[in-house]
């Protein structure tokens, strides 16, 4: 289960509290912020991560773990009318089909790719780690990740999107979606 405090009026930096318990984990992310502190109320968000991916998660080192479940936690804030699963053996997150984001473990660390992250104009991501329009970052600790710039990358995504779900379907030919085809 995991729990986290949204608002819509400010931004949220999260952290994560895991707490074994018998024959069950459950990551509890709490959330601080000013706003909170002087008043502002803030809704209680609850969802249930997907086992596979927790158990792609809880399969990792202890550090690479941290970054997967922080990871995870942060695309399942944002992107919570998604659906997710393992896809090629690795977490992915998709709308309406279309594979949006995911993470996997490489020698370096782990990888947060963006499907169509090259035309995102960012930064702190990496173009053409993959095919065609992804982007992509590489952590090797959870104290790297900086929730603003995933959640904005998160924003992105859902608005930026290349049509990859028939992608066969038009014989290798990428074409952008537009915001409403979602």
């Amino acid at each position: 289960m995991i729990m986290t405090f949204k608002t819509k009026a400010f931004s949220l930096r999260n952290s994560i509290l895991s707490i074994l318990l018998p024959n069950r984990r459950f990551y509890i992310v709490k959330a601080y912020t000013d706003a909170i502190h002087n008043g502002c109320k803030a809704k209680l968000k609850t969802d249930v991560m997907n086992k596979e991916i927790q158990a792609y998660n809880d399969s990792q080192s202890l550090a690479d773990r941290e970054v997967c479940n922080r990871l995870s936690v942060e695309i399942n804030n944002y992107l919570d009318a998604g659906e997710s699963k393992i896809w090629h053996a690795h977490p992915v997150w998709f709308i309406n089909g279309n594979p949006i984001v995911g993470y996997s473990k490489l020698k370096a660390g782990v990888r947060l790719m963006f499907w169509s992250g090259a035309d995102f104009d960012e930064p702190d991501l990496k173009i053409n780690t993959g095919k065609f329009k992804d982007a992509s970052i590489t952590y090797t600790s959870a104290e790297q990740i900086n929730v603003d710039d995933v959640t904005r990358w998160l924003v992105k995504s859902k608005e930026i999107q290349w049509d990859y779900k028939n992608l066969v379907k038009r014989k290798g030919v990428l074409i952008r979606l537009d915001h409403d085809e979602e």
